[in-house]
């Protein structure tokens, strides 16, 4: 089970990307109907904690059984070897928990860039800061995150189609989402930068394509990219 607002990806696609790619029975809460253990009441009682120990701060949420986990970080961690989709050796781990950390890094920056003075004002009352903010993103920010993980393929030798190791795991997948996102929010700047990363296109178009993730991304499981979620799209920000 995985909970996050009912209306937008936010972090919590990340983690169902993972669950969707292997195939796992879960159900993400805050979309079912209102009733006992569903629904938005289900997942705020996540966050709650007056009744729930160990609450979560903010969603993204997993129950499995009785443990709950928060941040998505945490989450991946937890789920990756029990998905299959995280090296067995515990070094090759601890190097894909510290590419997700640094994705984590990166979608802050992004969110950041249409809220850069106050999550409390909307996006209109702070424009002008968020033009400048997003003016640097396109400029310095995104180059260097994607000059970063570009190496990080190189570097995995002759197993550089994937991040870590020798076959796919959830770090592709939550790459594959940054870079949707980012073609979604900043297509023209995207389009400018995209011939200078083939490798990182190859790895978007061949996560894409793999069988259980196509068809999640043409179901209505797969909430649409929109003005409420992380990724925003402005032209004005897009340069």
């Amino acid at each position: 089970m995985t909970c996050h607002w009912p209306t937008i990806q936010g972090r919590g696609e990340f983690i169902r990307l993972a669950l969707e790619e292997a195939g796992a029975d879960y159900r993400d809460i805050a979309r079912l109907p209102e009733r006992k253990g569903q629904g938005l009441s289900a997942m705020l009682a996540c966050l709650d904690g007056g009744t729930t120990p160990q609450a979560a701060y903010a969603p993204p949420v997993l129950r499995d059984g009785d443990v709950l986990i928060g941040q998505t970080t945490n989450i991946l961690l937890y789920l990756g070897r029990r998905l299959g989709l995280a090296p067995c050796a515990e070094s090759g781990r601890l190097w894909l928990n510290q590419r997700q950390l640094t994705m984590a890094d990166w979608l802050t920056e992004v969110h950041d860039t249409h809220h850069p003075l106050s999550m409390n004002q909307y996006y209109a009352e702070q424009k002008q800061a968020a033009m400048l903010r997003s003016a640097d993103l396109r400029a310095t920010r995104l180059p260097k995150f994607l000059d970063h993980f570009t190496q990080v393929l190189l570097n995995n030798g002759s197993c550089g189609q994937y991040l870590v190791g020798s076959k796919l795991t959830y770090g592709d997948l939550s790459l594959f989402q940054m870079l949707a996102g980012l073609r979604y929010a900043f297509p023209q700047a995207m389009a400018r930068l995209a011939p200078a990363y083939p490798a990182l296109q190859e790895l978007h178009d061949t996560v894409a394509a793999r069988p259980n993730i196509a068809r999640y991304l043409q179901s209505k499981r797969r909430i649409a990219f929109n003005k409420e979620g992380i990724f925003r799209h402005y032209p004005e920000l897009d340069g």
